[in-house]
């Protein structure tokens, strides 16, 4: 290769800087919101709420939901062509972690009005010797068997335990009631040998 062809093949042509100039235009550019944020929320605004509001319940709630995709989507480089679908998910999944959220708080709350102040230490000892035993089944049982019931008594849906454990949504019911039965059977064996 001689100096003028290596220089030649160096130099920036017409077309490789219009290319570069491409990707930098698609490069978010840190705290800039994008172009078509306006145009895709008039258009997605309706569709985000109402996969929200499926999921929560509540159209407050859902707006809430909404604001945060959608400043979300401002900051990401989805093209605008898969603005719909990506919105659509992102709806989805923030609505679900925030009922998670407030099943979670619900619990503790429930969980601190419910206890007395001084409680009996006699049941105390009781209690938690009731709950290894059966954190001590529960860990004998078959993993999907265990993480369903698990699940299941934790609050989620049919669906998102199906979604969590990649099972069918219609086999979750039977997986769910076996791993009953097999809890009930454990603790059973364990109480009867112990």
């Amino acid at each position: 290769m001689d100096l003028g062809s290596a220089a030649t093949a160096v130099l920036p042509t017409p077309e490789r800087r219009a290319e570069r100039d491409d990707r930098k235009e698609r490069q978010p550019v840190p705290g800039a919101v994008r172009d078509d944020l306006e145009e895709v929320f008039r258009r997605d605004y309706r569709r985000v709420v109402g996969v929200a509001a499926r999921v929560l319940g509540s159209r407050d709630a859902a707006e809430d939901v909404a604001q945060e995709v959608f400043l979300s989507f401002g900051r990401s480089t989805v093209p605008a062509g898969e603005a719909t679908g990506w919105l659509s998910v992102a709806a989805a999944h923030t609505a679900l972690n925030v009922l998670r959220s407030g099943r979670r708080r619900t619990s503790r709350e429930e969980a601190t009005a419910a206890s007395p102040v001084a409680p009996d230490a006699a049941e105390e000892a009781l209690a938690l010797e009731e709950r290894a035993r059966v954190r001590a089944a529960l860990a004998r049982l078959p993993r999907k068997q265990a993480m369903a019931l698990v699940l299941r008594h934790s609050g989620l849906s049919y669906a998102e335990v199906a979604a969590a454990l990649d099972l069918s949504p219609g086999s979750v019911g039977t997986t769910v009631r076996r791993a009953e039965s097999a809890l009930r059977e454990e603790l059973n064996r364990h109480a009867s040998s112990g």
